[in-house]
């Protein structure tokens, strides 16, 4: 017959599942509830999958509350650009569009829409110039193949 898991039987189990869920590491809730790192490791592969599910729904809650929060303030400084237009006051519908403009960035971020990443242009980069030029002369003695891979590369950099 075999063993019962002795995360199951442990009486600070909800605490356990909550830290697994959490994504605490294994030595720690060990440590935490006197427990094997193996025996916290062979539990988490049975743990309960409604408490994942209830986390991950959490998320999603906390998620969506901010979108729609981020939505209402676009909303309102929308409003507030409409009414300042109508009212000409210029200085208020500039606060507005400022107001607006940084809804819609935050917007963009929270979808994955917009890349906050520094980008590099390779094809001037210093590097990939030698490269490049290492390539074509390498080619030299086989015009055929030259001419396909300065083709090849000619295109990838237009393209």
């Amino acid at each position: 017959m075999p063993r019962k898991c002795s995360v199951c039987e442990h009486v600070q189990i909800k605490e356990i599942d909550e830290s697994l869920v959490n994504g605490i590491g294994l030595r720690k809730i060990a440590e935490r509830f006197s427990l094997s790192t193996t025996s916290i490791h062979r539990h988490k592969k049975h743990l309960n999958g409604t408490l994942i599910k209830a986390h991950e729904a959490q998320e999603i809650m906390y998620a969506d509350n901010l979108l729609r929060q981020v939505k209402d303030l676009q909303s309102k400084a929308l409003n507030i650009l409409s009414k300042a237009e109508e009212a000409e006051d210029w200085r208020a519908a500039t606060g507005a569009i400022r107001e607006a403009r940084g809804c819609l960035e935050l917007l963009g971020k929270l979808a994955g829409e917009l890349n906050e990443g520094q980008t590099v242009n390779v094809i001037v980069s210093p590097q990939w110039v030698e490269l490049r030029t290492t390539i074509i002369k390498a080619l030299e003695p086989h015009p055929e193949a030259k001419s396909t891979v300065s083709r090849a590369l000619q295109g990838k950099m237009n393209g």
